[in-house]
């Protein structure tokens, strides 16, 4: 207790009580942000990768792994996702406005935007990102591509050399 005499607020816990424990992200059964849904995550040591069979993703690590392992082995599947649906994304978005895809950077970063273009040809995304509805993310693609510098109406001179069209004779 406190020189006043009130409880300090880090002490007032009761070791029986009925409030409940938060229970860690990283454990089997725990749940996983994916898409705008949720995995859960299993414990399976009957596969060498990590498989998504549904609403399910199956690590490949003992039922005493720790939840450092259980958060690395997670997380390293979300990022090697998150860089294939975010490049598949890209992509068709580009496809759609008549461009070049740019290049794609996962970023890491705890703070900041969704999605940055950078230096005109690179889109720098926030691997969570992947913990986002598809239309979310989307939408975060699409209005970071249309910041990007237009491109130049670029002539294909090897083509034209080949066909015929330059005029030179």
């Amino acid at each position: 207790m406190s020189a006043s005499g009130s409880r300090d607020p880090q002490m007032s816990f009761r070791l029986g009580s009925n409030e409940p424990v938060p229970v860690s992200p990283w454990q089997d059964g725990a749940s996983l942000a994916f898409l705008g849904g949720h995995l859960r995550l299993v414990l399976d040591t009957r596969h060498l990768d990590a498989l998504r069979e549904g609403n399910t993703l199956h690590l490949p690590l003992p039922p005493e792994a720790t939840q450092r392992q259980i958060q690395d082995r997670a997380e390293a599947w979300l990022r090697q996702e998150a860089k294939r649906h975010l490049q598949e994304i890209i992509v068709q978005k580009s496809a759609l406005a008549g461009r070049r895809p740019p290049r794609l950077a996962l970023s890491f970063a705890a703070r900041g935007h969704w999605v940055e273009a950078q230096h005109g040809d690179t889109l720098r995304c926030n691997w969570r990102l992947i913990e986002q509805a598809p239309p979310v993310i989307e939408q975060a693609i699409a209005r970071a591509l249309a910041t990007l510098p237009r491109e130049a109406d670029s002539v294909d001179l090897f083509g034209l050399s080949h066909s015929g069209n330059l005029g030179l004779h």
